[in-house]
C-alpha cells in the first residue's frame, strides 16, 4: 500500500473512522472538515498523482467561507482573483444583458465571484491532507466492492492497493462516495441519475498566453446560433474557452491551428496561434444529472457522484463544496453522541432541492445561449432584452445564493411570532460580517464561530439558556454594542487552536457588529434582546427563538451521549464537541 506515512492496519480498525473515496476538492474537503471536528478519516484515491490540468475555475463567496473551515482560503484568496460577472453577447459580440458581481468583499467576507486555478486549489487541500494526523491518506487505492447491504452499520469497503491484487476489506462507521462523475460507489449502491435535460458536447480549450490579452475581466457567453461560446480569463495570463459542437462534428476540425486560430479571433486580434500556448484542447459532453437519492444508509454521495451540472453558472464545484459542509458536522455530531442517526437524514432533504435549483438555472442560461435557432434565436433574443430590464430577473439570474432551506434540520417558528425578524430566518445563511472582540481584535464572524454550533443573543443570558448551551455543546455568544473588554478573547485563526472567547467568570464570549455589509442580522439582535438565534456549524440558521422560549437545537440527543472521539493525535485545528 501507499499510504501517508502510518502502518497500514492501524486506521481500519479505528471507531468512528470514515472513509472517504475520492481526493478531489470535494473528497478533500470533506475530510479535513470532519478531521478538524476530531473525526479520523481514510482518504483513497485511486489515481497516483493529483490531476494536472485545469477544470473548474469559479468559486462564489459562499463557497469561499467553507474554504476557510478547511484552513485553505488564505492561500486560495492569494492565487485567486475576483471577476466583474457574466455577460451574454450576441452573435456580434454586443452585450445582450450583463451580471455585475462586485469585486469589493461581500456580506459572506469574500468577493462574490473568484476564479482559480483547479490544480492550485489541489494543492493547498493536500498538503493540508498530509500534514493532518486524524488523516490516512493512500494513493492507487480503488475501490471493488461494498459490504452487504451496503448501508450497513459498520459499513464495509472492499478496495485494491498498488501492488497488491488482493482485496482489502476496510470498516469505517460512515463511507462518503466522493469519486466523480463515474462514482464507483454510486454504481455499488445502484443509484440511478435522473437526467434533467441537457446533453450537450463542447470543445474546451485552455490557453497560456505570452503577454495578457485585453479582454474583460468577467466570463462571456456568446449566444450565438451558428456556434455558442464562452470565454473567460482565469487567472494571470490562463484563459479558457468553450465551443459548442454542432451534431455530428469532429474535435479535429476545430483543433488545427489554423481552425482554432480563427475561432480565438476576436478575443486574441489575429488568425494565428502566435504566443499562445495550448495547455489543453478536448470535449466534453455537458450534462444536466441528479441521483435518485444522495444516501443509502450510512453511505453518502457528494459532488459529481450526486450531480453533474453545465458550467454555464460556474456552479459544478461548488455545489459539491456545499455538500461537504453539509454533511461533514452532522456526521461528526452523530459519531461524538451529540445527535441522533436522524440528522444524518437531512443531508439529503437538505442538499438535493438546492443541487436540483443549480442545474435547472444552469441549463436555462445553457438554453439562452444554445436554444433554438433562426427564428427561435431571435425571439430569444427579444425575450431577453426585455427580461434583463427587470432588476429582480438579473438579480435571480446572477445570484448563487443558497435557497433559504424549507425542510431538514431546522425549527420554523409561526410566521406571526416573527414578524419584523426577517434579517434572521430559519434555513438562511448567517451572513459574515465583521465584528469587534473583546480583545479589540477586528474579526470576521466566522472566525468567532470557529465552525461550532452557536447561539446569538443580545439579552443578558438566563440559567436557562447557559445550561441549554453547555448540555448541546453550544457556544453562546452575545452580541453587543460594544463588548467589554477581555470578554471575547483572543480569536485565531484557522490552524491554530480555536478559542472559544469563555473566561473563567463566563459562560459566553462578546462581540459587536464592526460596520460594513452583513451586519444586519447582528444589528436585529441588538434591537430586539428577547431574540435568540441558533446557527449550526455549516452557518445555516437553525432556529429563531423569542423568550421566554429557549431556541432548540432541531436535532435528538440521544439519552445515553456517546463518549468523547477519541484524538490521541488531535489536530491543531479540531473543534472540541466536548468541551
Amino acid at each position: 500500500m501507499d499510504s501517508k506515512h502510518r502502518d497500514a492496519e492501524a486506521p481500519f480498525a479505528a471507531k468512528r473512522r470514515v472513509i472517504v473515496v475520492g481526493a478531489g476538492p470535494v473528497g478533500c474537503t470533506a475530510a479535513l472538515l470532519l478531521a478538524d471536528f476530531g473525526v479520523p478519516v481514510t482518504l483513497l484515491e485511486r489515481h497516483p498523482q493529483p490531476h494536472p490540468l485545469p477544470r473548474a475555475v469559479h468559486l462564489d463567496d459562499e463557497v469561499a467561507r467553507t474554504l476557510y473551515r478547511a484552513g485553505v482560503s488564505e492561500g486560495f484568496l492569494a492565487r485567486s482573483r475576483s471577476c466583474s460577472g457574466l455577460r451574454l453577447l450576441d452573435a456580434g459580440h454586443h452585450v445582450m444583458a450583463e451580471f455585475r458581481r462586485e469585486h469589493e468583499i461581500g456580506i459572506n467576507g469574500f468577493p462574490q465571484a473568484n476564479m482559480f486555478h483547479q490544480p492550485h486549489l489541489e494543492q493547498l487541500m493536500l498538503a493540508r491532507v498530509e500534514r493532518h494526523p486524524l488523516i490516512d491518506f493512500y494513493r492507487r487505492a480503488e475501490v471493488c466492492g461494498l459490504g452487504d447491504p451496503p448501508g450497513a452499520a459498520p459499513v464495509q469497503v472492499c478496495a485494491r492497493f498498488a501492488g497488491d491484487e488482493t482485496p482489502r476489506t476496510l470498516t469505517g462507521s460512515f463511507v462518503l462516495g466522493c469519486d466523480g462523475a463515474n462514482s464507483t460507489i454510486r454504481e455499488l449502491l445502484g443509484v440511478p441519475m435522473d437526467d434533467l435535460g441537457f446533453t450537450e458536447r463542447w470543445l474546451v480549450v485552455d490557453i497560456r498566453t505570452d503577454t495578457p490579452l485585453d479582454t474583460w475581466d468577467g466570463v462571456e457567453q456568446i449566444c450565438d446560433p451558428a456556434r455558442a461560446a464562452t470565454f473567460m480569463q482565469v487567472t494571470g495570463n490562463r484563459y479558457r474557452w468553450e465551443f459548442q459542437l454542432r451534431e455530428g462534428e469532429d474535435e479535429a476540425d476545430l483543433i488545427s491551428p489554423q481552425a482554432l486560430g480563427q475561432l480565438l479571433r476576436h478575443w486574441t486580434g489575429r488568425g494565428d496561434l502566435a504566443g499562445l500556448e495550448i495547455i489543453r484542447s478536448t470535449t466534453y459532453t455537458f450534462r444536466a444529472r441528479l441521483a435518485a437519492r444522495f444516501q443509502a444508509g450510512r453511505v453518502f454521495l457528494l459532488g459529481d457522484a450526486a450531480h453533474l451540472t453545465p458550467p454555464f453558472i460556474g456552479q459544478g464545484l461548488a455545489a459539491g463544496l456545499r455538500d461537504a459542509d453539509n454533511l461533514a458536522w452532522k456526521i461528526a455530531y452523530v459519531a461524538a453522541g451529540l445527535a441522533g442517526d436522524d440528522l444524518l437524514g437531512t443531508y439529503d432533504t437538505e442538499r438535493r432541492p438546492h443541487a436540483r435549483a443549480m442545474v435547472k438555472k444552469a441549463v436555462r442560461v445553457g438554453w439562452a445561449m444554445t436554444g433554438g435557432q433562426d427564428r427561435a434565436a431571435a425571439v430569444r433574443r427579444i425575450a431577453l432584452a426585455a427580461a434583463v430590464r427587470s432588476a429582480r430577473f438579473r438579480e435571480a439570474m446572477a445570484s448563487t445564493q443558497t435557497p433559504c432551506l424549507k425542510a431538514g434540520a431546522l425549527q420554523h417558528a409561526p410566521r406571526w411570532a416573527l414578524r419584523g425578524r426577517a434579517a434572521a430566518r430559519a434555513g438562511a445563511l448567517i451572513a459574515n460580517p465583521l465584528v469587534i472582540t473583546g480583545a479589540g481584535a477586528s474579526v470576521r464572524l466566522d472566525a468567532v464561530l470557529q465552525g461550532r454550533a452557536v447561539v446569538l443573543t443580545a439579552g443578558q443570558p438566563g440559567a436557562g439558556l447557559v445550561s441549554l448551551c453547555q448540555r448541546h455543546r453550544l457556544l453562546l455568544v452575545r452580541v453587543t454594542a460594544a463588548p467589554a473588554p477581555g470578554v471575547a478573547g483572543q480569536v485565531t485563526p484557522p490552524g491554530h487552536a480555536p478559542a472559544t472567547g469563555l473566561t473563567a467568570d463566563r459562560d459566553y464570549a462578546e462581540v459587536s457588529p464592526a460596520g460594513g455589509h452583513g451586519t444586519a442580522a447582528l444589528l436585529a439582535l441588538i434591537r430586539d434582546p428577547a431574540m435568540a438565534v441558533l446557527v449550526r456549524p455549516d452557518r445555516v440558521i437553525a432556529d429563531v427563538a423569542t423568550a421566554p422560549r429557549l431556541p432548540c437545537p432541531p436535532w435528538t440527543m440521544p439519552a445515553a451521549a456517546a463518549p468523547a472521539l477519541s484524538r490521541e493525535a488531535p489536530s491543531p485545528n479540531v473543534i472540541n464537541l466536548n468541551s
